[in-house]
């Protein structure tokens, strides 16, 4: 499953569709007022252009009939620009249904949180959806004021603290689609991303499966040893993690974080080496990030690397 960059000019929803096709109408729209009105100087530079001689031109004012062209022609452009854009928000943004949402997206300082109070499970960085399927999404954040946009799917929407707002994401082609935050939020804004991993049905029944089981642990002798730092570390104030304890949602729940594609929201792909990596110095791999540099020596290093690696 490929990634797929984010360009508002591929719709892969109904909701980006409208958008997108207001955007296009509107275009036109503005390239032949431009084109009239380069048309008209052009013309007028052309032929009434002063030549040595000539008499000055005679002056025309108090023209009705111009006055009312030139007045209702800008009225007709902006109704029909008002009726389109309305059309378009309705297609674009529908009403959220009555109940519970299908997914929580909370923003935090520099990731985001993914929760299903309708299946149970919790996510960070990555939304997987069915093909096909309109999710309802209810938008928080735990901190500043973020913007959640997923440009081929659907409009930008704003989080903001103590007022849930609501969008609709659905993708009518399975793909791995790039999504943003783009409100200035802080240092890491820039890496503030995640990624809406669109598949069927059947993998994405298979998937939400996966993330309702409490993580596997393996008992090598390492793994083990790693679960203790892990704990007493107090990684678990910040951390949760089935089967390591711990109940903060401060930092990403680490529960499956084996099986995520990425890490640091997008900021380096998931494997061992940048798990190490990434715990040995957070800062210089993500300046301002909220997670400290605990100075790991080497020995702990390895033992929660053994221990992370088998949350599947």
């Amino acid at each position: 499953m490929t990634d797929s960059p984010g360009s508002i000019f591929s719709p892969a929803s109904p909701e980006a569709q409208a958008i997108t096709n207001l955007f296009v109408i509107t275009l036109w729209i503005c390239a032949a007022i431009f084109a009239v009105v380069l048309g008209l100087i052009g013309y007028s530079l052309a032929k009434y252009r002063w030549r040595e001689g000539d008499a000055d031109p005679e002056q025309i004012d108090g023209n009705k009939r111009l006055e009312l062209i030139w007045t209702a022609i800008p009225v007709a452009i902006v109704a029909l620009l008002f009726a389109l854009t309305l059309r378009a928000m309705s297609h674009a943004d529908p009403a959220p249904p009555p109940g519970e949402p299908d997914l929580v997206v909370v923003g935090h300082q520099w990731w985001w949180e993914i929760r299903s109070p309708k299946l149970g499970y919790v996510a960070a960085n990555e939304i997987h959806i069915p093909v096909g399927r309109p999710m309802s999404v209810r938008l928080d954040t735990v901190d500043v004021l973020h913007e959640f946009w997923v440009p081929r799917l659907g409009r930008k929407m704003t989080t903001v603290p103590l007022a849930n707002n609501h969008l609709w994401l659905r993708a009518d082609q399975e793909g791995v689609y790039e999504g943003d935050c783009t409100e200035y939020c802080g240092t890491q804004h820039a890496w503030m991303r995640f990624q809406v991993i669109v598949e069927s049905q059947a993998k994405y029944d298979a998937w939400v499966h996966q993330q309702q089981q409490r993580a596997v642990v393996a008992t090598t002798p390492a793994a083990e040893r790693g679960r203790e730092t892990f704990k007493a570390l107090t990684c678990i104030n910040c951390h949760r993690s089935d089967g390591g304890g711990g109940t903060s949602n401060a930092g990403p729940d680490l529960t499956h974080i084996a099986g995520r594609r990425y890490l640091a929201s997008r900021l380096l792909p998931y494997s061992a080496d940048n798990l190490r990596k990434w715990l040995a110095d957070p800062q210089a791999i993500k300046e301002g990030t909220l997670m400290p540099n605990f100075k790991l020596s080497d020995q702990q290093l390895d033992e929660l690397v053994a221990y992370l690696t088998t949350l599947q």
